[in-house]
């Protein structure tokens, strides 16, 4: 049994189908890479992993339990705790304005855990080392660069102990400098063996960093394999497309 099995996965936005029969494994450590053109469905089957969308049909395991069975969903109790084992790093990094930087990794364990503030605070201050931003703890987001702010984003994906991080297209708000900072934390993450699933548009990232690649188009998965079968020697015309393209800008 895989880490996380996607089967048939299906959704739909009124008329519009957006997601189509989508089926795919993860293992555990794997860093799976998710490229495609923009509207190929990439984010929305991202954000049904941890239930930000309902899909209506389909099924998704995470480790051995089921989120959705066939369309239908786990109880709340069930779906709280299989989603507990999923952080999601997003694109507009998502940080509360009026909270410091440390303030914003320590409130979801505040919160929701009801953990001592002892335990939070030194693990906030771990990661924020981390992801090499210790000295900015007591900074307000607004102080802080794009990178910088997305590198805080990634710490407060971690405070929560996930066993998979989710990226979504975490570097398109960013300029070439700042997408480097964050690819490097990234990176480490892969190096240490987190299992990750990542929307992006970075093909060096997914290449040279992601073990699997997906290729999506029209909400449906065209193309699949290593990033040397995928980048070298793809099957799918579509892909090929979308490849030279890519590289070519």
């Amino acid at each position: 049994m895989s880490f996380i099995e996607v089967r048939n996965l299906q959704k739909s936005f009124g008329p519009l189908e957006v997601l189509k029969d989508i089926s795919f494994d993860v293992e555990k450590n794997d860093v799976l890479a998710i490229i495609g053109p923009s509207g190929s469905g990439k984010s929305t089957m991202l954000r049904s992993l941890i239930q930000l969308e309902q899909v209506g049909g389909g099924s998704i395991l995470v480790d051995g339990d089921y989120l959705v069975n066939n369309g239908v969903y786990a109880n709340p109790a069930d779906s709280k705790r299989i989603n507990g084992k999923m952080g999601m790093v997003f694109q507009q990094f998502n940080l509360f304005p009026h909270l410091t930087v440390k303030q914003n990794l320590e409130l979801a364990p505040k919160l929701v855990k009801k953990e001592k503030a002892k335990e939070y605070s030194e693990r906030a201050v771990e990661l924020l080392e981390k992801v090499g931003l210790a000295a900015k703890q007591d900074e307000l987001p607004s102080r802080l660069s794009g990178g910088q702010k997305q590198r805080v984003a990634i710490a407060r994906a971690l405070m929560m102990n996930p066993e998979i991080l989710l990226f979504d297209e975490p570097t398109s708000a960013l300029d070439p400098q700042l997408t480097k900072e964050v690819l490097h934390v990234m990176k480490n993450l892969a190096e240490e063996h987190m299992t990750m699933i990542v929307v992006t548009h970075e093909m060096e990232f997914a290449s040279n960093v992601a073990n699997r690649v997906i290729f999506m188009a029209d909400g449906m998965i065209v193309e699949s394999g290593s990033p040397d079968e995928v980048f070298n020697t793809p099957k799918q015309l579509r892909t090929k497309e979308f490849l030279n393209y890519e590289m070519n800008e």
